[in-house]
């Protein structure tokens, strides 16, 4: 089967992008910047991304662009057929999958909030109405919650059917460019508002005196998810490219679109919370209960929130699309499906699998895997974000870098191939120490502090032995 190509080198860019931009920047970014300190969070995980986020992401690229083939048989094209490491290349697919069964739900709860919108059903309701719908009416409704899941799950597998140049590329394009449109609009709003110099304030003025661990390892875990690294999304995108541009300066490209969209999310959203009276560490319910609140409050509301769930969703369909992209191509390569008949199992499989979620805030809201009030989404978050994003990311770096691996002087050679910003030896040990122990030193703080029951993390339970 001959392999497609991308159009273009926008279209790996905008794609690449796209699959970074979404959920994690719009949604996840702005309430975590809020439950952690606001300035100071967003200073480290600029930290992050830069030294963790950015050579992952050369990393993942070269693998792709070198093995031109999915995550499942890249180890096995670089290496050998029978290597172990092959393993990780089938724990990305089901991290992808698991990725997909939450992120396609909130999706859902961005595409339902645009219909409302629009159709002017959050117009004139009361502020404690608009607050309260997010949690009551809509998260309470398995119809609501199952349906515009299942929209959001045929909408992508509709576009990938239709090819990776004329379904995905061409979709991806207008998304991304009508995204960083939209969001300029919204954002010169949010400047006009009596709020806007507190929240500025709030969001990017650190206040270093918050730091602490929970906040150091919100950064590193958001740094990993907003750019998708460890589970090969980079990956696939890699392996649709030629050689003509060298890979750290494409990775710069995405990484400052990514880190555009995810600022700019917060510029949108924190002086519409001091205008307002919003409490901005409202945490995962910020960006339903808190705007809904906003939009209802601010002369043209209803259009302004319109436009403001646009974006969302055109944010949220890219990482969709990119995603269901990876787990296509990785499905295609193993049991050598034609791209129509995997798009219609693949499309069946993701909504049976991402039903427990949809259900997880009512029919099955009583199962709490955490602490109290916590869901099925929690669950599934907390394996890819906590362990698959970067213990995945983990064994890319250690494959690149190891003599029992692909090696460094052939990553280096590969990432360093075509025109444009290049990585040097010296690094070397960088990549080959420092990069790797840094992801397990957070990532195992990340992991033991991680509250799994009502005051219970592993810190705990140590300390407790020798108390």
């Amino acid at each position: 089967m001959e392999r497609e190509k991308l159009g273009s080198r926008l279209g790996f860019i905008l794609l690449s992008a796209g699959c970074a931009i979404g959920v994690g920047n719009v949604w996840k970014f702005p309430w975590m910047a809020g439950q952690n300190g606001g300035g100071v969070f967003v200073f480290i995980y600029f930290f992050f991304l830069v030294l963790l986020g950015l050579p992952v992401m050369v990393i993942e690229f070269s693998l792709g662009r070198a093995s031109q083939t999915s995550p499942v048989r890249l180890y096995q094209k670089l290496r050998s057929p029978r290597t172990k490491w092959r393993a990780h290349g089938y724990g990305a697919l089901v991290a992808n999958v698991i990725l997909v069964m939450f992120y396609s739900v909130v999706t859902g709860w961005i595409l339902h909030y645009f219909v409302k919108f629009f159709s002017g059903g959050m117009t004139g309701i009361t502020d404690n109405a608009s607050q309260v719908y997010f949690k009551g009416e809509m998260l309470q409704s398995p119809a609501i919650n199952v349906g515009f899941m299942a929209v959001v799950v045929v909408l992508g597998f509709l576009i990938l059917s239709f090819g990776l140049q004329n379904g995905v590329e061409r979709v991806t394009k207008f998304m991304m460019i009508a995204l960083l449109g939209l969001m300029i609009v919204l954002a010169v709003n949010s400047f006009t508002l009596s709020g806007a110099k507190e929240g500025l304030e709030f969001y990017l003025k650190p206040d270093f005196t918050k730091i602490n661990g929970s906040v150091i390892v919100a950064a590193m875990n958001q740094a990993f998810f907003t750019l998708s690294l460890g589970m090969g999304s980079m990956a696939i995108f890699g392996s649709y490219i030629g050689k003509e541009r060298s890979l750290l300066g494409e990775s710069v490209n995405i990484l400052v679109l990514d880190t555009f969209v995810a600022i700019v999310a917060g510029l949108i959203i924190f002086p519409a919370c001091f205008t307002f009276d919003v409490e901005p560490a409202a945490g995962p319910s910020l960006l339903f209960e808190a705007m809904a609140k906003v939009f209802n409050n601010m002369q043209g509301g209803r259009w302004w929130g319109t436009l403001f769930f646009l974006f969302m969703f055109f944010a949220a369909m890219s990482t969709i699309i990119a995603v269901f992209q990876n787990i296509l191509a990785c499905v295609q390569e193993l049991l050598n499906w034609k791209r129509v008949k995997a798009c219609i199992v693949c499309c069946a499989v993701v909504l049976i699998l991402s039903v427990p979620c949809a259900l997880g805030f009512n029919l099955w809201s009583g199962f709490a895997p955490f602490k109290t009030g916590s869901s099925v989404m929690d669950l599934e978050d907390f394996i890819v974000s906590n362990c698959f994003l970067p213990l995945g990311s983990l064994c890319y770096v250690l494959f690149s870098v190891s003599k029992k691996g692909w090696g460094f002087e052939n990553f280096l050679l590969e990432a360093n191939a075509g025109k444009g910003m290049k990585l040097k030896r010296w690094m070397k040990p960088y990549f080959t120490y420092v990069l790797p122990a840094a992801i397990v030193v957070i990532s195992f703080i990340g992991i033991f502090s991680f509250e799994f029951a009502d005051d219970f993390t592993l810190w705990g339970a140590v300390q407790s032995l020798f108390s």
